[in-house]
């Protein structure tokens, strides 16, 4: 487990309970506030170069140079909770939660005001995923180490540990995280649909790849970043017979 037991995992289930409160009670309790702190949490977290709208002043870049020791570029995305690594298990499950938020509560974030900043929240992730996927069968799946990460306490923008990054590829294949990478970015592309076709289409391209990666080359992720394994073990993945 993350030192905060898996807040992305945490705050996406919060962000489920919240809209489906606000349906029922809008009229008695604020729950447009608790949203938008809910998304401040998410800014928090950002790894990378942080625009300037970025709203948690305490926060800088940080991370710039994720990947460039293995000859990719893997800034961005979202660190797992109080500690510095990039997970993709949770923060695809993470993305994918906000997602299918924007698709099903499109009314009640549209009239909480809170639209613009779920679609940002989901493009923070989505814009890292289509980084850490620079070939069809290839998924770069996590950044950071998380044993010796879990032994220093220090802020982001003062990292010294590890940020080896790790990768899926056909002779490492990770079904679950490429599965998992693959539903964030199809629900991301139904999300952004209404308000950007061009970039909804991208989405689902990457989507298609990384579903194809994970059918074909088929595995747990864990087996191919044992780094993972105890902080997020996969329950594994199913097949269809159809």
């Amino acid at each position: 487990m993350s030192r905060f037991g898996g807040s992305l995992f945490g705050l996406s289930l919060l962000l489920t309970v919240l809209l489906g409160a606000a349906t029922a009670a809008a009229e008695y309790y604020n729950y447009g506030n608790a949203l938008d702190k809910t998304f401040l949490f998410f800014e928090a977290q950002r790894s990378g170069k942080l625009p300037a709208a970025q709203r948690v002043k305490w926060r800088s870049h940080s991370g710039l140079a994720d990947g460039l020791a293995q000859g990719v570029s893997l800034e961005g995305g979202y660190y797992d909770a109080g500690d510095h690594v990039k997970f993709g298990l949770p923060m695809a499950f993470a993305v994918t939660m906000l997602s299918w938020a924007a698709v099903d509560n499109q009314k009640e974030l549209s009239g909480s005001n809170q639209m613009q900043q779920t679609l940002w929240s989901i493009r923070w992730g989505t814009d890292y995923f289509i980084k850490a996927h620079p070939q069809p069968n290839v998924l770069w799946g996590q950044v950071g180490d998380g044993k010796s990460d879990h032994y220093c306490w220090e802020r982001a923008e003062d990292m010294t540990t590890s940020r080896t990054a790790y990768k899926l590829d056909q002779y490492h294949p990770g079904s679950d995280l490429a599965g998992e990478t693959a539903a964030a970015l199809a629900a991301a592309s139904l999300a952004f649909k209404p308000y950007n076709s061009s970039y909804s289409a991208i989405l689902l391209t990457h989507a298609k790849e990384l579903f194809s990666f994970a059918d074909k080359y088929r595995g747990l992720y864990t087996d191919s970043i044992p780094n993972a394994k105890a902080f997020y073990m996969s329950s594994g993945y199913s097949v269809n017979p159809f």
